[in-house]
């Protein structure tokens, strides 16, 4: 089979894909508990340029397959598992040693979920990674009785589900964006809490707003200094979900007497520690209820752009361009 392979990781993201080339693998065979899928698309997530760059916290085997998710068909079922499942379509999830960037991959069969026949398949190939880790970020705010949140990197795809999730739920959301364009942009779709976090009064303004809708929950996909402003302007007993690091800095600013004496928590969320602790069932009961949002078009990740696989520099270098511009698919069959 064909596959897209990096020879090392870099923290410099360029060098990092001067060493990714396609080569020829043998094919691979699903063992007990285990499918061969023939992947259609694959696309490209923040958490694979962190693999990339070695600051993931995985690392495979080098020289490795990246890509965490995707779409196809299942085409050979591994001992164990429903030979039912032969031929049918499925979006994936993978996070050992089997990536999603290349024509084939054997992914364990719990880490599938069957594609509802009217989803598009460039939206069944980035059902996993956004749409699960919104779900399960949102369900712990509700759960944990939170009346209103804060979240960051607010025009990516995560902040645009979370604001649907909001809405029917009645959650009221401070969206943080980083160009007075993008505060403009939500404004113009009925977003009432924008703020730009290089505003100078940027603190100043989240800690009144935080306060005024007592916003004691934060779903941080930045990192750096932001999560410690965040930390420092809710009101007390909030806690702060970090589940990115787009910043590519250390965490910091935090005022350990925020901690200490408003007993407020940060803590992080991670897709594949969630999904271990999902049931089948409800796994399948979130994924139907997903899909059919989806296929009714409520929700729709926005694709910038599908890339043969031979032409991945391309479709990685206009993925890291322009992130909030939508997703980059890889076309590997």
């Amino acid at each position: 089979m064909k596959a897209l392979t990096i020879a090392s990781y870099n923290s410099n993201l360029i060098r990092a894909m001067q060493g990714m080339k396609i080569v020829d693998l043998p094919m691979p065979k699903p063992g007990e508990g285990e499918v061969l899928i023939k992947i259609d698309l694959a696309p490209v997530n923040p958490s694979d340029i962190a693999l990339l760059r070695g600051g993931y916290n995985i690392s495979r085997t080098l020289p490795a397959i990246p890509g965490f998710e995707g779409t196809g068909k299942i085409i050979k079922t591994g001992k164990g598992v429903d030979q039912a499942l032969q031929d049918r379509r499925v979006s994936f999830f993978s996070q050992d040693e089997n990536g999603t960037w290349a024509e084939f991959t054997v992914v364990d069969v719990n880490n599938c979920i069957l594609v509802n026949e009217n989803l598009p398949r460039e939206q069944a190939a980035c059902l996993f990674v956004n749409p699960f880790t919104a779900r399960g970020m949102f369900d712990h705010v509700m759960n944990n009785g939170h009346e209103a949140l804060i979240q960051s990197a607010a025009m990516g795809q995560i902040g645009q589900f979370i604001r649907f999730f909001a809405k029917e739920n009645n959650l009221k959301v401070i969206n943080l964006v980083r160009k007075d364009a993008h505060v403009d942009a939500l404004k113009l779709v009925g977003e009432q809490h924008v703020l730009n976090i290089n505003h100078e009064n940027f603190a100043t303004a989240l800690k009144q707003m935080a306060s005024d809708l007592n916003a004691t929950a934060a779903l941080d996909a930045v990192g750096g200094e932001l999560t410690g402003k965040l930390l420092n302007a809710m009101p007390a007993g909030s806690e702060v979900i970090l589940y990115g690091g787009l910043s590519g800095s250390h965490i910091g600013q935090i005022d350990p007497l925020e901690i200490i004496f408003n007993n407020k928590i940060l803590w992080g969320f991670n897709l594949g520690d969630w999904l271990a602790d999902v049931t089948p069932e409800n796994l399948n009961s979130i994924s139907d209820n997903l899909q059919q949002l989806f296929v009714q078009k409520k929700l729709e990740t926005k694709i910038q752009q599908i890339y043969p696989l031979e032409n991945f520099y391309d479709g990685l270098r206009s993925y890291i361009s322009n992130m909030s511009g939508g997703k980059v698919l890889f076309r590997c069959g």
